[in-house]
């Protein structure tokens, strides 16, 4: 019995400890510092984190609930730093935040990585086909596409026809670049079938570049962590007052957002 108490009053102190090696709580604001590289990337890391993906319906309505709990001041006793963290990056990987609705899987932040993966997989393909191309291109710019809508900035609305210009404009973009680089390097007799190979692998790389500019018609950037490209998600916000004077003065908004990268 006393082993068993003591076991107990370990793993109490051990949570405890955990749980005092998280910083203070900030409703909205970043777990981790954005002054430095490494705090952006370990920020980068928590939106990307795929473990989001399998939280339950449950566990979602659980972090929702805490968030409005401490929002309104009504946080019940020994809800600790680390539990409120986890409550808002689970909110903020799955529910959009302007329409508080749920985004559908493969177009979150944290299931671009198993979700692209194969399609960058599908790019890098040895020896392709016209049609196999085509269609990895297509499917490239298409997830693309959706991922920077469903994380779109939803406060001000776009019309549907600039999205569907940007997608379209994408999608020709990486297609003709693709077939056109592959043609020329085909027709190229100074280079050896190793360096045709080689050179061949590198292709979807120009494809992808232009087109992925096109495609970014999501409207303005939005400082939330779930956002899709990379200029979205290493965007930051700063109040206005410590901005210079002459900035200042152009907006009468009491923060503003700026991309610094990652």
């Amino acid at each position: 019995m006393a082993d068993t108490a003591t076991t107990a009053s370990a793993a109490a102190a051990s949570a405890a400890s955990a749980s005092s090696d998280a910083p203070p709580f900030q409703l909205g604001k970043p777990r981790f510092q954005q002054t430095s590289f490494y705090g952006r990337f370990r920020h980068f890391l928590d939106i990307i984190d795929p473990r989001t993906l399998f939280v339950t319906e449950r566990r979602l309505r659980e972090a929702v609930q805490l968030l409005e709990d401490y929002k309104h001041g009504t946080l019940r006793p020994g809800v600790t730093n680390e539990q409120l963290w986890s409550a808002q990056k689970i909110k903020q990987a799955i529910l959009h935040p302007d329409t508080n609705e749920k985004i559908f899987m493969p177009f979150r932040m944290s299931g671009y990585i198993p979700f692209g993966t194969p399609i960058v997989v599908g790019l890098l393909l040895p020896n392709q086909t016209l049609a196999s191309t085509v269609f990895w291109q297509w499917l490239n710019q298409s997830h693309n596409a959706c991922v920077n809508y469903a994380n779109r900035n939803a406060t001000k609305p776009s019309p549907v026809s600039k999205f569907i210009q940007g997608y379209l404009g994408a999608v020709i973009s990486a297609v003709s670049i693709a077939v056109g680089l592959n043609v020329l390097v085909q027709k190229a007799n100074k280079f050896t079938p190793a360096t045709r190979l080689l050179v061949q692998r590198f292709v979807p790389f120009p494809a992808v570049g232009p087109a992925g500019d096109r495609a970014d018609t999501s409207g303005p950037p939005h400082a939330h962590p779930g956002a899709p490209s990379n200029r979205h998600v290493c965007a930051g916000e700063i109040e206005t007052s410590q901005l210079e004077p002459e900035i200042a003065r152009a907006t009468s908004s009491r923060t503003v957002v700026y991309n610094k990268g990652l």
